[in-house]
């Protein structure tokens, strides 16, 4: 399969001509992984990818990363190293002298919108006549539609999430007198076993009236017959490509009782089921993102407890966990084929218990496909 980077670099390089900007210039960041398969993280040196409308784009790295960037499936992709006796500054002037900006004046550059202040003032400071925005402009439009190699990622991260989701119901009786710490450490080896690169975020494991916490950091709280348990998780998987890399991540989330559920659970669970059941058969191109909450929290509201529903119905999930589209009231973005978001209402009851239920979709050309396809009951133990 050939990597994917040469054509989503000629796809920036078509959306900043339409668009009317002349440069969008990367750091380490999701924008620059997806660009070109390499990953870092940020720090005090000088590594920018300069992609310009017109022309072969550059990349201006520090000389430790020679062996890792030689390796890039990019065929036209200039590299300019620096080392620490060197001024980058002079380097990074170099690059742009050479007709990256086409002639224009003044010209429009694009910045990653996490660019660290210092990067950004370095480039004002060497183009003191250009118009600066941002590369989601440009960027944001392509990632938020997802291609092959990444469907195949993301269906791989939910199968994973689905195994260990499986693995962790079947147990049933097992699970009480654990503390929700315990259990959460157990799930994460659970996803690096069977392959998990790495946690995709901090697993939530809320039990009883933490539940009712969305984002509950497990304790030491041990989990009693009868509670409601909020199980929040999912690991990065590697896209399948032959240079390059790209971390794609599961997200999951059930809430299962061990033992006789408290009164009111079964019809609370029932209302947040048949939530995401609407707003997943409501999700096809063309309707918005926040008609798809709408749907989840119309039919919560009904049932009368639309005040516990307290966060959006989703969020995009791509190299980043969180990214657009966003499914939430009022947003007016139209769904495309290929956007992958999660669909997960809830209904928490302070100081009783908390309920959610989440899997990722993807829009396909006439509807939904689920990402993931364990059970939503809550019972456990089979």
């Amino acid at each position: 399969m050939k990597p994917p980077f040469e054509t989503r670099i000629a796809a920036c390089q078509d959306r900043l001509a339409a668009a009317g900007a002349d440069l969008t210039v990367c750091f380490p960041s999701p924008n620059l992984t997806y660009l070109t398969g390499f990953a870092e993280s940020p720090s005090e040196r000088h590594l920018l990818l300069f992609v310009p409308a017109r022309g072969d784009p550059a990349l201006v790295a520090p000389a430790m990363y020679g062996a890792e960037l030689s390796d890039l499936p990019i065929e036209d992709l200039h590299l300019r190293y620096w080392t620490d006796s060197d001024d980058p500054l002079e380097v990074v002037e170099t690059v742009l002298e050479a007709d990256l900006l086409g002639g224009t004046d003044p010209a429009t550059v694009l910045v990653d919108d996490r660019m660290w202040a210092t990067f950004t003032q370095d480039l004002r400071e060497l183009l003191p006549d250009a118009e600066f925005g941002l590369a989601s402009t440009v960027l944001e439009p392509l990632r938020i539609r997802k291609d092959e190699v990444e469907l195949a990622a993301l269906r791989r991260a939910g199968e994973l999430a689905d195994r260990v989701s499986l693995a962790i119901r079947e147990r049933g009786d097992e699970l009480l007198g654990m503390t929700e710490a315990e259990l959460a450490a157990e799930i994460d080896r659970l996803l690096a076993a069977d392959g998990g690169e790495e946690p995709a975020f901090e697993t939530i494991v809320a039990s009883g009236p933490n539940g009712a916490r969305p984002h509950h950091h497990g304790g030491s709280r041990e989990i009693e017959s009868g509670d409601p348990v909020v199980l929040d998780f999912g690991a990065f998987v590697a896209a399948d490509l032959e240079a390059g890399t790209g971390l794609y991540p599961g997200d999951q989330t059930r809430t299962i009782v061990v033992g006789e559920p408290p009164a009111e659970y079964e019809r609370v669970h029932d209302t947040v089921r048949e939530a995401q059941r609407a707003a997943i058969d409501a999700v096809e191109p063309g309707v918005t993102a926040g008609s798809i909450d709408r749907a989840a929290r119309s039919v919560i509201e009904d049932a009368g407890y639309g005040d516990a529903f307290v966060h959006r119905t989703g969020h995009g999930v791509g190299l980043e966990v969180h990214e657009p589209p966003y499914i939430a009231a009022g947003n007016d973005r139209e769904l495309e084929p290929g956007m992958v978001f999660s669909v997960e209402p809830g209904i928490y009851l302070e100081d009783e218990f908390g309920i959610r239920i989440e899997d990722l979709v993807a829009v396909t050309e006439d509807g939904a496909e689920r990402l993931n396809e364990t059970p939503r009951g809550w019972e456990t133990g089979q």
